[in-house]
């Protein structure tokens, strides 16, 4: 049975025939290492790998040894569990500002409530996001997130059905990289936030220098909690996650993809005086910020994480990365040059995407503003010589294989000709 019969039973009994997520067209059937076979048959090298999580790849030898050990031992508890313990314990000791650990199971649970943490910790309600930045499913989240009008700061555009026109008043919106609009509007509403969460790497779009440092003297100076969505860039920009990498310490994070080391696993992490809201005993019942969930700590993605956090901890692991992804940047810049495609290559070594622009890529409405359909095109012609990509990113993963960059060339050529045609 193949990608297009499955899609048709898909559309029965799933909305648009998909979770929401991936292309709905597209059904994986197996992983290992950098590639993925779709159930057509057809075999891709994959830069998507899950959206983020698979950094060692896929069926990663070492990783499936633990689980699985765990398995035999039992799936999941609703208890304490050791390894979940560990975990905890190596995410303290790698991430600046963690001190202690919530776990949950996904990464929008995570930024809800470092949100929700925020509030309870201030006292105070409005949330300061940026514009396109992602984080998550929330109502708060789904403000502004990829807003179809350019509404002005600091008015916020709900991008979901179903948020109560009252979390607006809650929100405050700004441009990315755009020190002098943040400081205008934390003049004028500094006072009644609570939270100022921002993606260290907003996308693929990077901070300017010294921007995340300012946020992080705003905030101080105005008792506002700095949180950092490291939802993405933990583990992956550095061991440490973009809080090493650049050198700026948030307040709060949230991290997910990589800890639970392909399983669903996320956490929120950050200062003790601020995290003891989830201890009624510290805080009192008008201070207890409640939160449970079934599947928190799960002791099969914990085990997986912990090995997969040992991995990375090896010697040369994030300079492998690195090295593969600048090795990418080089090729997707080299062969759209040659065609004379004006672009782009916007982000990190470590995730990255071509945007097709002249112009200079700094926040939401300047990335939107590049040509949507030409990256669309492309992409298709990646996808039909063997690349798997998101619509928005290039996730490089540890797996890459001299034959993986072979394949990655000739598909780059065969899309950059595409393109010219």
């Amino acid at each position: 049975m193949n990608s297009l019969t499955w899609h048709e039973r898909a559309k029965a009994v799933l909305p648009a025939g998909g979770f929401g997520n991936f292309d709905h067209d597209v059904f994986i059937r197996d992983g290992k290492g950098s590639r993925v076979w779709d159930e057509s048959g057809n075999e891709y090298v994959d830069y998507l790998i899950g959206s983020g999580p698979m950094l060692l790849g896929h069926g990663h030898e070492e990783v499936l040894d633990v689980v699985q050990q765990q398995l035999g031992k039992g799936m999941t508890f609703f208890a304490n569990n050791t390894s979940a313990v560990e975990l905890a314990e190596a995410i303290v000791e790698a991430v600046p500002c963690a001190e202690q650990v919530r776990y949950v199971t996904s990464g929008g649970e995570a930024d809800m409530y470092a949100l929700r943490l925020a509030r309870a910790f201030t006292g105070k309600q409005k949330i300061f996001k940026f514009e396109g930045g992602y984080h998550g499913m929330s109502a708060e989240a789904q403000m502004s997130l990829a807003p179809h009008i350019n509404a002005n700061f600091p008015s916020a555009v709900p991008d979901s059905a179903g948020i109560p026109d009252s979390v607006r008043d809650d929100m405050v919106i700004a441009p990315f990289n755009d020190e002098e609009t943040v400081t205008a509007l934390l003049d004028e509403y500094g006072n009644d936030i609570a939270a100022l969460i921002v993606e260290p790497l907003q996308r693929i779009i990077p901070a300017k220098p010294g921007f995340l440092a300012f946020l992080r003297e705003q905030c101080t100076q105005r008792g506002i909690v700095l949180i950092f969505d490291e939802i993405v860039t933990g583990f992956r920009l550095a061991y440490g996650g973009a809080q090493e990498a650049y050198g700026v310490v948030p307040d709060l994070c949230t991290l997910g993809k990589v800890i639970g080391g392909g399983f669903p696993l996320a956490a929120v992490a950050g200062k003790q005086d601020i995290m003891r809201h989830f201890d009624m005993a510290e805080v009192g019942r008008e201070g207890f910020l409640m939160q449970l969930g079934t599947l928190s700590g799960n002791p099969v993605a914990a085990v997986a994480g912990l090995k997969t956090l040992e991995i990375l901890r090896r010697p040369g692991a994030y300079d492998t990365l690195k090295a593969y992804g600048q090795r990418l940047q080089s090729l997707f810049t080299d062969h759209l040059n040659r065609h004379d495609h004006s672009h782009q290559v916007v982000g990190d070594p470590t995730l990255f995407d071509v945007l097709f622009t002249n112009d200079s890529v700094v926040d939401y409405r300047t990335a939107k503003a590049a040509d949507a359909k030409k990256n669309a095109v492309f992409n298709q012609h990646l996808r039909a010589h063997g690349v798997l990509k998101s619509p928005g990113k290039v996730y490089p993963c540890l797996a890459l294989t001299e034959a993986d960059f072979e394949l990655t060339e000739n598909a780059l050529i065969a899309a950059c000709e595409g393109l010219s045609s």
